[in-house]
């Protein structure tokens, strides 16, 4: 990371976005001096400088909802912090998931599940059960879908929600397996539905 030019801020002052790193929704906006930038460094945990309180303060100390630091990057002017973390739980002190009170969702962890899967697909694991199913080629990966599908069928005419959402889990894992296997992302079958939409 460049670094960071606290003149520009008030006091020594700068804005932090905070943004969830699966789901991409931003949850908070705080603020860092260089104490509180070091110290979200090395303890991992996301801390701000409270104007408030007027002294350090880090997210979660007395909700035990804290922000587990992924990663910081900052804007062109060097004067704005974007911090990606994990959530423990609700960001806002009022327990909503962020503080414009919206719930974080999002197929972010899908992309992430997509990296997984490349990154297995190109990987040299004997014992990967993706890399296996890359290795037996596209009718192999195509099957499971369907099994996958039948299963899903299935349970959706039972009272079980339990096995009917874990067999639903396990269709769209080898769905974007197999959308791989064709070169292809969820993303750009999303893009289709919101054509569609328009």
């Amino acid at each position: 990371m460049r670094k960071p030019d606290f003149s520009k801020g008030e006091n020594g002052l700068l804005p932090a976005v905070i943004q969830d790193s699966i789901t991409g929704k931003v949850l908070m906006l705080g603020y860092m001096n260089e104490e509180a930038l070091e110290k979200t460094q090395s303890s991992g945990k996301v801390t701000f400088y409270s104007r408030s309180k007027q002294r350090l303060w880090t997210k979660g100390e007395s909700s035990s909802n804290f922000l587990h630091l992924v990663d910081i990057s900052l804007d062109c002017d060097q004067d704005t912090f974007l911090i990606k973390a994990k959530p423990d739980g609700p960001t806002c002190h009022t327990g909503a998931d962020t503080c414009w009170d919206e719930k974080n969702q999002g197929i972010g962890f899908i992309n992430q599940l997509e990296t997984v899967i490349e990154g297995r697909k190109n990987g040299d694991s004997e014992k990967s059960y993706v890399k296996s199913l890359f290795d037996k080629g596209i009718n192999k990966i195509a099957q499971k879908v369907g099994e996958e599908a039948v299963e899903v069928v299935i349970e959706a005419k039972d009272d079980n929600e339990e096995l009917f959402l874990n067999e639903s889990a396990d269709l769209l894992f080898h769905y974007l397996i197999l959308l791989q296997a064709k070169g292809y992302k969820l993303q750009d079958v999303v893009k289709i539905l919101e054509d569609r939409h328009r």
